[in-house]
């Protein structure tokens, strides 16, 4: 008999570091996929990692034959900033990739006789407010609110984002030999701006505010590249594996949507810079905007509302904004640069 196992597809990246540290500690029996060799850190706490690419239809079938999968938690991706240099791999790969996933998700379904689950993160890159007015006014803004993104990655997880929903309710509804009524579990975060205290920031288009820390911890200047005006949400990563477990521990009765946001605190460029210069007194940034980099930024809510995510399952961040930089960020990317 197979062993029950839970799948990460980008295991090696940001998020897959601390969601494999969380359920190695449940005694989950987990594969970890992605297209680089796994963290030698990580290698004990897992049943077994592979390198391969999601896009490899035999690699994933393999998967189906060797494993009895449970949930899947599908981390890879190619993010916003890389997405708009090669939009079309961006594509192959958010997309095409993630309907693979749910393929094998039916799969693993139909043979165990109910539903996989498959959680999914998504990004505040899936929204496009029209201009800077419009931003400011829209306070908290809803999951269903200004849903037109401007990016390659933020058309990409949008349109993920129904192709979950398609395949949680609606899959082959017309066909006669159906499966299980709810072929696959999806469920869906949609997250603000992520800072980790562990790995070092890789260019994302809200990667301003690590970056100004790693660059204020190594006594470095940091020439920013959004205005000081610039405003995000933004969560840090304890809280980002949080949300993703527990949203999967959640009785799915109490789920009133396939998408939730989920934040912390809102702060914007300058704020972020006064906070690590009450760290780093010798810190200095200049604020010498990227018109394109700051019109992505411009689009994206200054808010999240999250209030249906709080009243279905229960949603609070561990980290406010104080303790996650007094007592998680600053103390730990210091340490990296002793």
């Amino acid at each position: 008999m197979r062993d029950e196992v839970v799948l990460i597809s980008g295991a090696n990246g940001e998020i897959g570091h601390g969601l494999i540290k969380y359920l190695a500690a449940q005694d989950a029996a987990i594969v970890a996929l992605d297209v680089n060799p796994l963290d030698k850190s990580l290698r004990d706490m897992v049943k077994t990692w592979i390198v391969g690419d999601i896009l490899d239809q035999i690699l994933l079938g393999r998967l189906v034959v060797e494993h009895q999968v449970r949930v899947i938690y599908h981390l890879a991706s190619i993010l916003s900033t890389k997405a708009e240099y090669n939009p079309e791999t961006a594509h192959r790969i958010n997309v095409e990739g993630t309907l693979n996933l749910l393929r094998l998700a039916v799969e693993q379904s139909n043979w165990q006789g109910e539903s996989v689950k498959f959680i999914y993160p998504s990004s505040i890159a899936a929204y496009g407010l029209p201009d800077l007015p419009t931003k400011a006014l829209a306070g908290k803004v809803k999951e269903s609110e200004y849903l037109e993104p401007t990016t390659m990655y933020g058309c990409n997880k949008l349109y993920c984002e129904h192709l979950g929903r398609y395949y949680n309710y609606f899959y082959r509804q017309l066909a006669k030999d159906q499966g299980p009524k709810t072929p696959v579990d999806f469920r869906c975060l949609r997250f603000p701006g992520l800072i980790s205290a562990d790995t070092i920031p890789t260019g994302g288009t809200s990667d301003f505010g690590p970056e100004m820390l790693h660059a204020a911890a190594k006594g470095l200047p940091y020439q920013s590249f959004v205005r000081e005006d610039a405003k995000l949400p933004f969560m840090v990563m304890p809280d980002a594996v949080k949300s993703l477990t527990r949203l999967a521990e959640a009785d799915k009765a109490s789920l009133s949507q396939t998408v939730y946001n989920v934040t912390s605190f809102s702060l914007t460029a300058e704020e972020i810079y006064r906070i690590t210069a009450k760290h780093f007194p010798d810190f200095q940034v200049s604020f010498e905007p990227d018109h394109a980099r700051q019109s992505i930024v411009d689009t994206w809510p200054a808010d999240l509302d999250d209030s249906a995510a709080r009243q279905d399952w229960g949603w609070q961040p561990d980290y406010n904004l104080d303790i996650a930089f007094d007592q998680y960020l600053v103390p730990a990317i210091r340490d990296r640069y002793k």
